[in-house]
């Protein structure tokens, strides 16, 4: 853990701001960051990272909640393809989904020729826009959040219910009163899991989204190899592990609160 994950970090840390100035002499530089806040391009991609993130974060819990409330609360045949089609996601590895995207959505792929065929006009195609990696990873994060809220829902009990019910609350009332603040932390839990893969993804934003601006992995993927400049990427990552840190304090947060209780 040490070895792998913390002495990175603090390599990393002090590389950015333990540099030689240009007679040799080793000393505090904050150079590179400067340089990141005050160059538009960088913000501009930092902000299409945090957009693309928050942007993810909403569709998986419209999408994923009502997916597992169903699942939680139905019964036969039914439910279970609907759980195999939610976790299906997880067994296709990120660079087949990009290639399905593009050949289904992208300029000249399925729908356009459908469209075609009964004389409709093309679509305009989310491929290489902001909105291609949003698909893709809203996508690709479906599976583990509906797994971790279908088990925060296990915990909800048939009786508190079925109680509720009988004292005259509908659906909106239970949902509100007795399953919400009972999968309070499972929702918080998905969503630190899913926005911390999404901020620091690289496959699909580098393959679906546009070249400019771009999200923070190909960022510094290209400043590391194209640019050839080690610095400002290993900066670019602080940054994008700062970032991580405060939405992995929900998770730690919501961890701590489990134990207390």
């Amino acid at each position: 853990m040490a070895w792998l994950v913390i002495w990175p970090i603090i390599n990393a840390i002090v590389r950015t701001i333990w540099r030689p100035d240009l007679s040799g002499d080793y000393g505090l530089d904050f150079s590179s960051y400067a340089f990141f806040f005050s160059d538009g391009y960088s913000l501009a991609n930092l902000s299409v990272t945090l957009w693309t993130t928050a942007v993810c974060a909403i569709f998986l819990l419209l999408i994923c909640l009502p997916i597992a409330l169903y699942l939680r609360f139905s019964s036969g045949r039914l439910p279970g393809f609907v759980q195999a089609l939610a976790i299906f996601p997880m067994f296709v590895p990120s660079i087949i989904l990009a290639y399905a995207f593009i050949r289904v959505l992208g300029p000249n792929g399925m729908v356009d020729i459908v469209l075609n065929s009964v004389g409709l006009p093309k679509i305009r195609t989310p491929y290489l826009t902001p909105w291609g990696p949003v698909i893709g990873l809203v996508w690709d994060n479906i599976p583990l959040t509906v797994l971790i809220l279908l088990s925060g829902l296990g915990s909800v009990a048939n009786q508190a219910i079925e109680a509720a019910r009988d004292v005259g609350a509908n659906r909106l009332e239970v949902f509100w009163h007795i399953i919400l603040p009972r999968i309070s932390n499972s929702i918080l839990v998905a969503l630190s899991f899913s926005i911390l893969g999404i901020f620091s993804a690289f496959t699909l934003p580098y393959l679906l989204g546009p070249a400019a601006p771009e999200m923070m992995g190909p960022f510094m993927q290209r400043t590391f190899r194209e640019v050839n400049d080690p610095i400002n990427a290993v900066t670019q990552a602080v940054i994008t592990f700062g970032f991580c840190i405060a939405f992995g304090l929900f998770y730690v947060r919501s961890v701590a609160r489990n134990q207390r209780k």
